[in-house]
């Protein structure tokens, strides 16, 4: 696609695989171009009570849906996934949508769902070198070409995916730091973040990164009245007001619950989610985004509310794009 798309959220940490499936299909009658599915192995809280393998779900939406275009944001190809498993599940589910877009999207990853298989939790400088490795074993492994390497973090032997598409996809580097998104540039086809943060975007492209696809998400809470958003938002994504770097550092559900103890319903009020049921606010935040220069914004409506939320988009905002 060359136009500016909007696409809608499959959160995985808020439910089950066959809600997601319902929810990606609601998405694509209500008009939204693409789904974006949230790669974890635990929830940031434990009120949101889910996190189905994101794969596994990928395949299910591609298998219920007909044109929307597919994205993971965003993976960690680093620890609990080696690269070559990693491959092997983008390579099938870009083949069980062979005629759709699909942004791969990449980062260093959170402690939350990382330190799983006992590899430990290195400082960011270590993680964005075992990114920048494994990506390079992701493109070679999605050539349909054998591989082997014998890198500093990664070991491949006489590797070789026999389902491949046509065309990989894109590989989108996820940057929250000015330093990460000039790192990525130079291994990336595409740029991933969250919010209109056009200062981030801009270090990217002076780095030298690719003139793909830019993604970044926008947090929703649409509801009757502000007050029950506000609400919703603070019982079940409160952890987004969580300061500097604790939600890449934290390792259980149960931190995050002991933390974000901390945040109140004027943090959430005061935040970055759109909490109000005003479809104008709602219209300027992704405007801010397109602004921005990001041409790919996709919704997390917060919450229960998805039907409500796809019915108030389908009315309300998703005409004045």
């Amino acid at each position: 696609m060359s136009h500016s798309a909007i696409g809608y959220t499959l959160s995985s940490e808020e439910f089950g695989p066959t809600e997601l499936v319902d929810i990606a299909r609601g998405a694509e009658d209500t008009g939204f171009e693409f789904v974006s599915a949230s790669d974890h192995v635990h929830p940031w809280l434990p009120e949101q009570g889910e996190s189905p393998f994101v794969w596994g779900t990928l395949g299910a939406v591609a298998e219920a849906t007909e044109d929307v275009d597919l994205g993971v944001g965003v993976s960690a190809p680093a620890f609990r996934m080696h690269p070559v498993i990693t491959a092997q599940a983008v390579a099938t589910a870009a083949e069980l949508a062979p005629d759709r877009d699909l942004y791969f999207g990449v980062g260093t990853g959170e402690n939350l769902n990382e330190h799983v298989t006992g590899r430990g939790w290195p400082e960011h400088e270590v993680r964005m070198e075992m990114l920048v490795e494994s990506i390079e074993v992701i493109r070679r492994l999605l050539t349909g070409e054998p591989v082997s390497h014998h890198g500093e973090h990664f070991t491949v032997e006489n590797a070789k995916l026999y389902t491949v598409p046509d065309t990989p996809p894109d590989i989108c580097v996820s940057a929250f730091g000015e330093r990460a998104a000039k790192r990525g540039a130079d291994h990336a086809d595409g740029f991933w973040t969250v919010g209109p943060q056009g200062d981030l975007l801009d270090a990217y492209r002076e780095a030298g990164g690719p003139d793909g696809p830019a993604l970044t998400q926008v947090s929703v809470c649409y509801a009757d009245s502000e007050d029950e958003a506000v609400s919703t938002a603070h019982e079940n994504w409160r952890q987004s007001a969580l300061p500097g770097e604790l939600n890449q550092l934290l390792p259980t559900p149960v931190h995050f619950e002991q933390a974000s103890r901390l945040v109140d319903e004027d943090d959430i009020r005061e935040g970055s989610i759109v909490t109000s049921p005003d479809a104008d606010d709602h219209i300027e935040s992704i405007q801010s985004c397109l602004d921005e220069g990001f041409d790919r914004v996709y919704v997390h409506q917060i919450g229960d509310e998805q039907e409500e939320c796809l019915d108030f988009y389908e009315s309300a905002v998703l005409p004045s794009f």
